[in-house]
């Protein structure tokens, strides 16, 4: 049975595409993915998934244009090693780094998904629910209780609190605006991918591909 959950999702769907609406060929919104949890629980997961999905990709998708035109001229070790040139790939740049410089990056993002998993709560009961038990999706908690306790640490979502004093219906317009503008993310760097690893994929892209040898979807394989 779908619940409440479902059925924000699918007034969400139609706010943020007017046009194709809540397009689901799948049924994956009308499943219970833990057989029992309920549906709410896997509405919660997917909505989160795609919103987190939506994010990294906007920073992938920027990241790789910086990385493309900018050479940062500051090193990445202790011995003085400078970052790779942008005469490399975005994707053979992350190639040339050690695995030591990988395995922190990866470290760090293993934290934060932990945070997000504890629901910025050191203790049982404390925090925000969690994002299949009712949190809002997308919502990232605070870092308070780890500033507070551990280490300092900004907020990840709005350090400053400039979304605070905004309305309802403000927030919902930029989850909407966050939404699409992920998903186009979400193609545009698959399609810098695309065109680098196999010549011709995309045709928009041919003029500027950068021919990669290597694996994309395979973050050490550099390695082995």
């Amino acid at each position: 049975l779908q619940g409440a959950a479902f059925d924000d999702m699918v007034k969400t769907a139609e706010k943020s595409n007017p046009l194709l609406k809540y397009f689901d060929p799948l049924g994956l919104g009308k499943a219970d993915f833990w057989g029992g949890v309920g549906n709410d629980a896997t509405v919660g997961f997917l909505r989160h998934s795609e919103i987190k999905h939506g994010r990294i990709a906007m920073f992938a998708f920027v990241g790789y244009i910086v990385q493309s035109n900018i050479h940062f001229p500051w090193s990445y070790s202790l011995d003085g090693t400078p970052l790779p040139d942008v005469a490399l790939s975005p994707e053979a740049q992350w190639d040339a780094l050690p695995i030591e410089a990988k395995e922190q990056i990866f470290a760090v993002i293993a934290c934060l998904e932990i945070w997000d998993e504890m629901g910025g709560g050191l203790r049982q009961g404390e925090g925000m629910p969690h994002y299949m038990k009712g949190r809002k999706p997308g919502d990232y908690p605070s870092m308070v209780a780890f500033r507070d306790n551990v280490h300092f640490a900004l907020d990840l979502y709005d350090p400053l609190g400039f979304s605070k004093k905004k309305t309802d219906e403000a927030k919902e317009e930029g989850l909407i605006r966050e939404l699409n503008n992920g998903r186009l993310a979400m193609i545009g760097i698959m399609g810098f991918l695309a065109a680098d690893k196999i010549e011709g994929s995309v045709p928009l892209l041919t003029s500027i591909a950068r021919p990669y040898g290597g694996e994309p979807m395979a973050p050490f394989s550099a390695h082995f």
